[in-house]
């Protein structure tokens, strides 16, 4: 499986071209809302997982097909900061390009110093911090057990003082697990020790690895965004434009044509397709808005079927 997917549409970063350095659900968490279902291997040993030369050989090729591409952005199906070589690779990238670098990471390893400095040359950061008390913490992330949320909350804080580009905090909702008043008021007092860009609100818009992982509606996110400060805040709504350009009728076909014969999950769908996860989930997203596809849990694994026509 290629190591390099997309371009994606993404809420956030236009068209998004994804480099995934490390094996499938490689993570420090266990997030309940991960929409690629449950951690496989929780670790926080940092080192180089996939090749840092064989994702730069592949990124190289794929340049010169001229695509529209906004960011670069690590990203993928795990915490991208474990793989060691992640600095390497963006300063590789930047004599390749001019394409700006994003990295989507849950902040859990920015406590180090060593991770603070790798990620330095990249031209935005995202990380996450959907809880600031360890009760919450544990519920909504379920971190490696070495992973303690003041270490987490003082690895940002230091990164953003450190950090020469853009930051956005993601925050993830979830419906009564992390979003009380308390929870709130006191993100809200932490980050006023962050130097931030924005601070973006989010929920559970994909299926989740746990079903009782659920959205809040959007009067809650008002809610908490005021909370939080309208000034840099932001609720980060469905992305909608140019979907259609980077969505190939074909593929979604096959995806029917597939589930009709057997439910899948999404990790089944890549392997078939050929496709990475991060795309597939593009797809079935939008089967499921269209209401041609459902999903089930069936013994932790959330699984995919056709919807059959009367």
């Amino acid at each position: 499986m290629s190591q390099i997917f997309g371009p994606v549409p993404s809420r956030r970063l236009g068209f998004s071209l994804g480099i995934d350095p490390i094996p499938f659900k490689t993570c420090t968490l266990d997030c309940i809302y991960c929409q690629l279902g449950r951690t496989t291997h929780k670790t926080v040993e940092r080192k180089e997982y996939v090749h840092s030369n064989q994702i730069l050989k592949e990124l190289e090729k794929f340049l010169k097909e001229k695509k529209k591409i906004d960011y670069i952005t690590f990203s993928g199906s795990g915490e991208p900061t474990l793989n060691s070589n992640i600095r390497k690779m963006i300063t590789e990238i930047k004599k390749m390009t001019s394409i700006p670098i994003a990295i989507l990471t849950n902040g859990t390893l920015l406590s180090h110093s060593q991770v603070r400095e790798d990620l330095l040359e990249a031209d935005l950061v995202i990380p996450s911090l959907d809880a600031i008390s360890e009760k919450v913490f544990k519920e909504v992330n379920r971190p490696h057990p070495l992973l303690k949320i003041d270490e987490v909350i003082s690895g940002i804080i230091n990164f953003s003082k450190e950090f020469k580009g853009k930051i956005w905090l993601e925050i993830m909702l979830v419906k009564r697990i992390n979003d009380s008043l308390k929870e709130m008021r006191k993100v809200a007092e932490i980050i006023k020790e962050m130097k931030l860009n924005k601070i973006q609100l989010n929920t559970v818009i994909r299926p989740p690895a746990e079903n009782f992982a659920q959205a809040l509606n959007i009067k809650d996110l008002e809610r908490i965004r005021g909370i939080l400060g309208k000034e840099k805040c932001e609720i980060i709504a469905k992305f909608e434009g140019n979907r259609q350009k980077a969505y190939k009728k074909d593929i979604e076909e096959e995806i029917l044509r597939t589930l009709k014969r057997r439910p899948l999950t999404v990790e089944d769908l890549s392997s078939f397709l050929g496709l990475h996860q991060n795309e597939v989930i593009k797809y079935i997203t939008v089967l499921e808005e269209k209401e041609k596809i459902k999903s089930q849990f069936h013994r932790g694994q959330r699984y995919y079927e056709k919807i059959l026509e009367n």
